[in-house]
């Protein structure tokens, strides 16, 4: 294993992620990419056709100053914690779908494994909110690990 690409985006499953990742890391010496992904701006579909209350995406739009500030954050961050670990890394900021981004990343890297975090979702989340851990599971060409947080999961949606 030389290439290990994570999934971050700030929060604590992410963090217990690069964690995972450095262990690997140290054990089979391999590089760490992490990338941040930031999802385009929502566009209110709505009142577009009347049939869904839901958001949409609208490919390409985004916001460079919010990207940039997010990614500059992370970026200081993770660069610290594998500074402060031994371990080489790099990092990458994009827009999209996070599960399609870090997918597309893999492939283009060659990556032999990558590290996700996910959460215990609400219910309402689950019936809704489209799962990043599980989409890049469902999409990647190499094996995934999914990095469970020590939350528990909320039932009284």
């Amino acid at each position: 294993m030389k290439t290990i690409l994570a999934g971050y985006d700030g929060t604590d499953a992410a963090e217990q992620a690069l964690s995972r990742s450095v262990e690997l890391a140290r054990a089979f010496g391999a590089k760490v990419t992490v990338v941040s992904v930031v999802a385009p701006q929502p566009i209110d579909i709505s009142g577009a056709c009347g049939l869904t209350p839901y958001s949409s995406y609208e490919i390409g739009h985004a916001d460079p100053r919010t990207d940039e500030l997010v990614w500059q954050q992370h970026r200081e961050r993770v660069e610290s914690y594998f500074r402060e670990a031994g371990v080489a890394s790099d990092f990458v900021g994009v827009v999209g779908d996070p599960a399609d981004e870090i997918v597309a990343l893999a492939v283009q890297l060659g990556a032999d494994l990558i590290i996700v975090g996910t959460r215990h979702a609400g219910f309402v989340e689950r019936v809704f909110a489209a799962s990043v851990s599980q989409g890049v599971a469902q999409r990647a060409p190499c094996d995934v690990l999914i990095v469970h947080t020590s939350d528990t999961p909320d039932t009284a949606d």
